[in-house]
């Protein structure tokens, strides 16, 4: 049994609890510590600890942020690349693909919009499109010369002025039952209306300028027009805009006008304070000197955007327009202006820009247009925005004297909309004027318009009825002719004259040298050739030249080629041409140095995409009526000694791409070379610098050069023939002539076979057929037994004119050529072979004489007499069994078969010529 006993509980000593009291009070840190220690803190393992990537958070942003930004870019790339395919702008792409992403498409995939574009994120994403919009409206101001304005001013302010009155007056006529039908009527009456007019009047300059470059306008009569009027049209636009917004945002009329006489202040402050000083900083820091920023005048500028931004969204209105205003202060002096977009461009035009215009999809729904009088209203739009803008600009350049397929042309350009209109859209939908039906229908007729630019122009223009010239206005008695405008047709040359006026063609540094090396052969050392240049009138088949008595007066024309890609620095440099050609340094250094040679020359500069090279060199031979298209191309001596695929086009545009892109290289290079061949109205000669006669320390100097040519016949031979004379009046220059006659024929010319009997039969000059590069390749048509035995015949009298008792007379400087040039047979059955080795052997003694060996040849792809394939594979195995590297095919389609053994065998300079296509009658 236990017993229990209790003992009463007596107060303890105060002492022990004013103790326990105080431990309590000490521990109360250390329970708050607990406490936190209790809170959920946040996972810092990521995906690993289980934390969704797309969630979206207000503290950590970027992730949905970088999700939207590959999608959008991926999407807009996407369709971009299937919208180039028929020629329409980029900014169509954004849209459709902000469209295709919206409420209207994958917007109805359940959970797709709250997972990649929760409403949370748009603020963020709106930020960066906000951010980018006011660069963009930078650039966009950059694009704008007045300049171009000023060339033109009576008939630009008259087109311009009309392309706003008319598209203006009509929208604000079908603002009225638009205003009824689908307006809040507690909206501003008047302000939409005026909205509506202001977005009917808009023409998208930027867009304008790619549309006009990319279908070859700009130096037109009517892009020089259109561009003007554009202009205009793009300054009085953005000023309506302003002041529609300036109202829209004030709380009555008078804040209104302060806001108004405020913007008015600060444009004027703009335009006139700060762009004297900028200029006068630029000036200092020797940025327009060098035509580059320095990165303190870079950090200046793009202060001066944010700070005219910012001032012009606090004055109520949109911050868009103060980096405008700051864009026309930048000086277009010496390239400054285009180097600052290429600093600026590429991140804000790929990564900000689609951002912007793939919001404005975002925000449009399609499915909202869902009753017929909505599509109906839609349509009506469309109908309204192209009359008034095509009607009102046809009757003011008709005023002009402009005929009607100018005029349409002028009208259809203006009504181009694009990205100018999205964004004036953007503002209405931000201001309250227009819901999301409305801006659907809105954005729907920008899209139609702008897509069907492109189209209407080149089926109501197409380039024979094309007019170049800067004038804008044209003679009166021509304004009612509705005749074909062609390029001057070139007067057929004899191929066996001499020339006079040659067409050089640059797009590279390395390209000057070969030219400096060709054309100081060209020039008689001691005295000049009393010969006659080739008469414009005279037949090119023609054997018997008329050589008279008088001075060659050697000209060059050099063409500058340019790439037009999408950047906003390229359509600048196509419309500010005049004064790239000024200061182009390659440009520069050819007029030198025809200067210090008394050699007339004149400079042109083209900047079109890189598949119209070929076009811009043959339009320039005709416009310059050529006897000779000289395409340079540097390579060094030992490029071809490198083991890999031999790219002798590498370096002809652009940078090597790597040993990866070596073929495609080759083949889109030696494709554009093959068109020009094909294409050129003129005679065309290739020449290859591969750097044998540029000095290297310790090296001797090199006096003169000997030309080694072998004739095998033919029209490209007898071209080079004639001009190996031409290159001998240099009291330099010697040459030895091999007439190549084959002992043997294993096998049969493909031109000498066939079953179908072609005598008969009108057969083209050439066809264009896919080679194995997958690149179109010219074949030339098979002659027949007739033009065969002309050829031949033709051999013979250009032989005939410069050996032999009976050739007639030549001048006394012509004679002297021709005692400077040895004449020989070679009788081979391996012809390539033999030239091998007997230019090894010409190159090795011409080292004592401290001369340069120059082997011409003419390219035999046309009229061919022997074929040489199965000798050529042989030394290009040979070539390749040697660890020297490989020859691809596409060197023996562009260079012929003769120049490609030379390229395997020899390290010289090389010269492959290709006389004119004969003219097609019609």
């Amino acid at each position: 049994m236990v017993r229990c006993s209790v003992v009463p509980w007596t107060q303890p000593p105060p002492s022990l609890t004013t103790n326990t009291t105080e431990r309590k009070m000490d521990l109360g840190p250390l329970h708050d510590m607990m406490n936190l220690a209790k809170r959920a803190a946040p996972e810092q393992g990521g995906v690993i600890s289980g934390i969704n990537p797309i969630a979206f958070t207000t503290t950590d942003p970027i992730r949905i942020w970088i999700i939207q930004l590959a999608i959008i870019l991926g999407m807009t790339q996407l369709l971009s690349l299937v919208m180039a395919r028929i020629r329409q702008p980029r900014v169509i792409a954004e849209v459709i693909a902000g469209v295709l992403l919206g409420p209207t498409v994958m917007g109805r995939i359940p959970n797709f919009t709250n997972s990649i574009f929760p409403a949370a994120s748009i603020p963020y994403l709106s930020l960066t499109a906000t951010i980018g919009l006011v660069l963009f409206l930078f650039l966009t101001a950059l694009e704008v010369d007045v300049r171009i304005m000023k060339r033109n001013a009576k008939s630009t302010l008259f087109i311009s002025f009309a392309g706003i009155i008319i598209p203006f007056g009509l929208g604000a006529a079908v603002a009225v039952p638009i205003y009824k039908s689908f307006v809040d009527q507690s909206n501003n009456f008047g302000y939409f209306v005026l909205f509506v007019g202001v977005a009917m009047s808009i023409t998208a300059f930027p867009v304008l300028c790619r549309i006009l470059t990319e279908l070859k306008l700009l130096d037109t009569t009517v892009g020089v027009v259109v561009l003007s009027a554009g202009v205009g049209n793009d300054v009085v636009g953005w000023v309506l805009l302003a002041l529609t917004v300036a109202l829209v945002n004030a709380s009555g009329g008078l804040t209104a006008l302060y806001v108004l006489l405020a913007s008015v202040a600060w444009t004027l402050f703009m335009l006139y304070p700060v762009k004297w000083a900028f200029h006068l900083v630029a000036r200092r820091t020797g940025s327009l000197e060098n035509g580059q920023p320095t990165p303190m005048m870079m950090i200046i500028t793009l202060m001066m955007v944010f700070i005219s931004a910012f001032m012009t969204d606090i004055l109520g209105v949109h911050a868009i327009f103060g980096a405008f205003i700051a864009g026309l202060i930048i000086p277009h002096e010496g390239g400054f202006a285009i180097s600052l977009v290429e600093k600026l461009e590429d991140f804000i035009t790929i990564i900000l820009v689609p951002i912007y215009f793939t919001l404005s999809g975002l925000k449009t729904n399609l499915g909202l247009l869902n009753t017929g009088k909505a599509w109906g209203y839609t349509i009506l739009l469309c109908a309204i925005a192209f009359v008034g803008k095509f009607f009102g600009c046809v009757a003011a350049a008709r005023t002009f004297k402009f005929n009607w397929r100018e005029s349409s042309t002028i009208g259809v350009l203006m009504s181009c909309k694009g990205l100018v209109e999205l964004i004036v859209l953007n503002i209405g939908l931000q201001a309250g004027i227009l819901d999301q039906r409305l801006f659907s229908m809105f954005v729907v007729m920008a899209l139609v318009l702008t897509f069907m630019t492109t189209p209407i122009v080149l089926t109501i223009y197409p380039p024979k009825y094309r007019k170049l010239g800067v004038d804008a206005i044209m003679p009166k008695e021509k304004a009612d002719e509705e005749e074909k405008v062609t390029p001057p047709t070139p007067a057929p040359r004899d191929e066996a004259g001499f020339k006079s006026r040659f067409s050089v063609i640059l797009n590279r540094l390395e390209h000057v040298p070969a030219i400096m090396t060709l054309t100081q052969l060209l020039q008689p050392s001691q005295s000049s050739v009393t010969l006659a240049p080739s008469t414009r009138g005279e037949s090119s088949n023609g054997s018997n030249p008329n050589i008279a008595s008088a001075e060659l007066s050697v000209q060059l024309d050099a063409l500058r080629l340019i790439e037009l890609t999408d950047r906003t620095s390229a359509v600048m440099q196509s419309s500010e041409a005049d004064d790239i050609i000024r200061r182009d340094a390659l440009l520069s250094i050819v007029r030198t140095f025809g200067y210090i040679n008394a050699m007339p020359v004149t400079t042109s500069l083209s900047v079109v995409p890189y598949e119209s090279f070929s076009n811009s060199v043959a339009s320039h031979a005709r416009e310059k009526e050529s006897d000779l298209v000289i395409i340079p191309w540097y390579a060094g001596p030992e490029e071809g000694a490198q083991v890999g695929t031999f790219n002798p086009f590498e370096n002809l545009f652009g940078q090597g791409r790597g040993a990866s892109n070596e073929k495609s290289s080759l083949a889109i290079y030696s494709h554009f070379v093959r068109h020009v061949f094909a294409n050129n109205p003129s005679d065309v000669a290739l020449f290859v610098d591969r750097g044998i006669s540029l000095l290297t320390e310790g090296q001797q100097a090199v006096h003169g050069q000997h030309i080694l040519f072998p004739f095998f016949g033919g029209p490209d031979d007898r071209l080079a023939l004639s001009f190996v004379v031409q290159l001998c009046a240099n009291t330099s220059i010697t040459a030895t002539v091999l007439r190549v006659k084959m002992v043997e024929r294993d096998t049969l010319t493909p031109t000498e076979t066939g079953e179908t009997d072609v005598k008969n039969l009108p057969v083209p000059h050439s066809a264009t057929v896919m080679s194995h590069s997958g690149f179109p390749d010219t074949l030339y048509a098979p002659p027949t037994t007739q033009t065969r035995m002309e050829s031949q015949n033709a051999d013979g009298l250009a032989f005939a004119r410069f050996i032999g008792g009976e050739r007639p007379a030549l001048p006394g400087n012509v004679e002297a050529a021709l005692r400077r040039i040895k004449f020989e047979d070679l009788v081979t059955s391996q012809p390539l072979a033999e030239l091998i080795q007997r230019a090894n052997e010409e190159s090795a003694t011409l080292v004592q004489t401290k001369k340069g060996l120059l082997l011409v040849v003419g390219r035999g792809r046309r009229m061919a007499v022997a074929s040489h394939h199965a000798e050529l594979k042989t030394i290009v195995q040979e070539y390749t069994d040697k660890g020297m590297g490989r020859i691809s095919g596409d060197v023996s389609r562009t260079l012929g078969d003769v120049a490609t053994a030379f390229m395997a065998g020899v390290k010289a300079n090389l010269l492959v010529m290709q006389a004119a296509m004969p003219a097609i009658e019609e």
